[in-house]
């Protein structure tokens, strides 16, 4: 979340190439990042500003919205708001965190942690699930590989929808390059198509894609974001 203008702008977007290709759409913004590579980094407006910003776009485009939370008391603050709460990969293991977004009765998306295997994520949903929440997303987004580079295995997507959830391909922050870029995170958009048909292969369920108009000066994650104007491309692609 930069301003308020910027997020118009992407759910306009994003809700056009839905309807052209009539797939559902899911807007997702943080109101913080609280784990950036630096303390310098950008993080946000904050729960209170990042809430009414979201209820901008969803009043304005009608579309269903989430954020990522990082605490457990976020979860019913957001929940507020937001149709899908989600679980960061570096927190996808926090007890507390997962049991109050599933408290809420909202569906919560886990994303897989860049540590663990596919199977390993049967334990983060069982948590939401024995919370009494069935209503479970699984995001496949990597592994690290050595130092600042991530890989994807595919096969956890197959893995995970064992499960019997749905699973969504993170196919852009699975092209990062983690604390790679001198204090911030780097990564390279090139991939991030392919990162998407590939993951069809494997039978993903969703897609979560970063986009920004101008991705090369956007505040957080620039290098890893697709290019708005090449949103519609990506699309046409996995909905054919």
């Amino acid at each position: 979340m930069e301003n308020q203008e910027l997020l118009y702008t992407v759910a306009e977007k994003v809700a056009e190439v839905g309807q052209k290709y009539n797939v559902p759409v899911v807007f997702k913004s943080s109101f913080d990042k609280a784990n950036r590579t630096s303390i310098h980094s950008y993080r946000g407006p904050g729960i209170g500003k990042g809430m009414e910003m979201l209820q901008n776009v969803k009043e304005k485009f009608g579309l269903p919205v989430i954020t990522d939370i990082h605490e457990p008391f976020q979860a019913a603050i957001a929940a507020q708001v937001v149709d899908v709460l989600q679980i960061p990969a570096f927190l996808c293991r926090q007890t507390d965190l997962l049991v109050a977004a599933a408290e809420t009765g909202k569906i919560v998306n886990v994303k897989k942690a860049q540590f663990l295997s596919g199977a390993d994520m049967f334990y983060p949903a069982q948590k939401v699930l024995e919370a009494g929440n069935t209503q479970v997303i699984l995001t496949e987004r990597g592994n690290m590989y050595g130092y600042n580079n991530l890989a994807v295995d595919f096969r956890n997507i197959y893995d995970m929808k064992a499960f019997g959830h749905p699973v969504c391909m993170d196919c852009t922050h699975s092209v990062q390059r983690p604390g790679g870029a001198g204090g911030k995170t780097g990564g390279d958009r090139t991939f991030v198509p392919m990162m998407a048909l590939a993951a069809k292969a494997f039978g993903a369920d969703g897609y979560f894609i970063e986009t920004h108009p101008d991705p090369d000066n956007a505040l957080s994650d620039g290098p890893n974001m697709l290019k708005l104007h090449d949103l519609d491309a990506l699309i046409k692609s996995l909905a054919n």
